[in-house]
């Protein structure tokens, strides 16, 4: 069986991986053109591309998927499926239209909810208990296509962005191959998404990360969460950034300002909104390197 595999980021990389072991013809790798990356802007391959020469497949890297050169070029290739994890580039449908049986996405979440570029950060931002994976037949639209298998998994409630991630991006390809050898013989039905219940997860930007402690205790555990590992939630203390990486959810109460820290048996605290207190578990002040919170609160005057 001939495929033809989309994908960018680290969460793609397993799927891949699993079909080479599985010993399916992976005839081509796409992935998005190498990026400059950090202070001296070097040309960096992407996660999917450097596993695709690590098994010797062959890549291609087109600036636009919707040119005739790229359309011929991934014809020809005679593919009985295109799969695609977090490729970040939506396909038009004369691509759709290549494989001789079925475009299939893998996403992380269970669709029709969180559709979009960060369906698994905004599941943590919104402090959601239960999320998952889905395959889904691919269209023209965002996520929208017809659901064929998913797989739930409850989210922990100290579980950051990073670590669903990681945990979902392990699950993927099991639900992959599943997906793969029922379709082919006509074991799955495919199921139309319901609109009514669709929603959008948008990129994150380093904007959203600002912390607002005149929130509950339980919305800033959240967004600190969904801001690990990227780009990570923050406030100020006399005009210089803290970032904060964990927090954990307390019992205690407050009658300071939102935003007051304090140490208490030798841990820190910090007041949010209705009087609720969250315990800060891992900081980094400008500067420095991360630490823990007590390590912070004995350091510096709060």
């Amino acid at each position: 069986m001939k495929i033809i595999y989309m994908g960018t980021p680290d969460f793609a990389v397993p799927c891949l991986t699993r079909l080479v072991r599985e010993n399916y013809d992976v005839v081509c790798v796409v992935t998005q053109p190498d990026k400059p990356v950090g202070r001296k802007q070097i040309l960096t391959p992407s996660d999917v591309k450097r596993e695709a020469q690590r098994l010797g497949l062959n890549v291609y890297q087109p600036d636009s998927l919707r040119t005739d050169e790229a359309y011929e070029y991934l014809s020809s290739f005679g593919a009985d499926y295109i799969v695609v994890a977090a490729y970040g580039k939506i396909l038009p449908q004369r691509v759709l239209d290549i494989p001789k049986y079925a475009p299939i996405n893998v996403h992380g979440s269970l669709l029709p909810a969180y559709r979009g570029a960060a369906p698994i950060q905004r599941s943590v931002l919104n402090g959601e208990k239960v999320t998952g994976i889905t395959t889904m037949l691919m269209n023209a639209g965002l996520d929208t296509g017809d659901i064929l298998l998913t797989r739930e998994v409850e989210i922990g409630e100290n579980e950051t962005a990073g670590g669903l991630f990681d945990r979902l991006a392990a699950l993927s390809p099991d639900l992959l191959i599943e997906t793969l050898k029922k379709y082919t013989v006509g074991a799955i039905r495919p199921v139309q998404q319901d609109e009514a219940g669709a929603t959008y997860a948008a990129m994150l930007s380093k904007a959203e990360a600002l912390i607002d402690f005149s929130k509950p205790a339980e919305k800033v555990h959240d967004l600190v969460r969904g801001m690990n590992p990227w780009p990570v939630a923050y406030t100020l203390v006399n005009d210089k950034k803290l970032k904060i990486y964990e927090t954990r959810k307390t019992e205690l109460s407050s009658a300071k300002d939102p935003g007051s820290m304090f140490a208490k048996s030798g841990k820190l605290y910090a007041v949010c909104g209705g009087g609720t207190v969250i315990e800060l578990t891992s900081v980094q002040p400008e500067g420095k390197k991360p630490m823990p919170g007590a390590a912070y609160a004995v350091g510096h005057q709060l």
